[in-house]
């Protein structure tokens, strides 16, 4: 299983929101290639990145971050927030990014999204998950859809899609644990998708229960910051593979 780092940004900077809510920001580093530069010294080979200004903007803002990023280490980089179009699609895979997720898109805008699928594979295309309550969150989280979890993973999955990252937003950035029984569930209902598990991972106990079950990668972002998980633990958890 992947640990995967997350870098998110507002204004070209590191922050990490709470569940999504932007009066919750907290700023830890201004410099985004600094963080992934140590990422990469302490081993880790994968980048999650999201563009939190994009999400809210409903089209790509931070590019310039992904191209410097992609350009000055050897991550494997998956980018997300704002893709809405086929040329913020573009500008992203240009700027470098090796993946795409889209969430709100895959809601909202089913066929542009099945579009990217044909067009650049189910390897590099990313369904973005994001429950609350049982139903997707849409839009950086600020809505909610009717859409439910599972129908939406199912049709998602039939149409071709490989990967998908799976936020239960109730956890993120509490530090509180992360959804294992939501997780367990979409392994076992959906044994041949690549699950990245996102939301809450506060320990490396939790790391190997999420490898336990059979998850692809689980993204880690406040817990790193604050030193719940130190690099040098990762580090270790990742060579003891």
């Amino acid at each position: 299983m992947h640990p995967i780092p997350a870098i998110d940004i507002i204004e070209g900077k590191c922050v990490r929101l709470t569940q999504g809510d932007y009066a919750q920001k907290k700023i830890y580093n201004e410099d985004p290639l600094e963080v992934a530069k140590a990422y990469e010294a302490h081993g880790l080979q994968r980048l999650h990145l999201v563009d939190l200004d994009g999400a809210k903007a409903k089209q790509i803002v931070n590019y310039k971050v992904l191209e410097k990023l992609a350009q000055q280490t050897g991550l494997h980089i998956d980018f997300g927030g704002g893709l809405k179009s086929d040329d913020d699609l573009r500008i992203a895979f240009e700027s470098g990014a090796q993946q795409v997720t889209g969430g709100t898109i895959a809601v909202k805008q089913p066929a542009v999204f099945e579009s990217w699928l044909q067009r650049f594979g189910s390897a590099r295309i990313i369904l973005g998950s994001d429950v609350k309550d049982g139903k997707i969150a849409v839009s950086g989280w600020q809505e909610q859809s009717e859409q439910e979890l599972f129908p939406f993973l199912e049709d998602y999955v039939a149409k071709g899609v490989k990967y998908t990252i799976c936020t239960d937003v109730s956890k993120d950035g509490l530090l509180e644990g992360t959804a294992l029984p939501l997780y367990g569930e979409i392994r076992a209902e959906f044994p041949e998708l690549q699950l990245i598990a996102s939301g809450g991972i506060t320990d490396l106990e939790e790391l190997d229960e999420l490898e336990s079950i059979g998850c692809f990668g689980a993204i880690i972002g406040k817990a790193i910051y604050e030193n719940k998980i130190s690099l040098k633990a990762l580090e270790q958890w990742v060579l003891r593979g």
